[in-house]
């Protein structure tokens, strides 16, 4: 996306519940330096009305495109969860 001509960069993580998402969002402030706490979002499966079937992503604000992926999916990974491809 464009804004201004400057480009958004946004990464989502998906993890498979709030405790989950939580942690990660907190972890990945601590860990990158982030200036503010990602934001989390539920994410209900298709079809699915249950909380139980929900997965959370956490998107994180890069303006500055400084995050690597690879570490972000790496984080991702140590609570059961990955990076959305762009």
């Amino acid at each position: 996306m464009f804004d201004n001509g400057r480009v958004n960069v946004r990464h989502v993580l998906v993890l498979p519940d709030r405790d989950a998402a939580e942690e990660v969002a907190q972890e990945a402030v601590d860990r990158f330096g982030l200036p503010e706490e990602p934001q989390l979002v539920r994410d209900a499966l298709a079809g699915e009305d249950d909380a139980e079937d929900a997965q959370w992503l956490v998107v994180v604000e890069d303006p500055r495109e400084r995050l690597d992926a690879t570490a972000l999916d790496d984080l991702a990974a140590e609570y059961e969860g990955w990076l959305e491809a762009p």
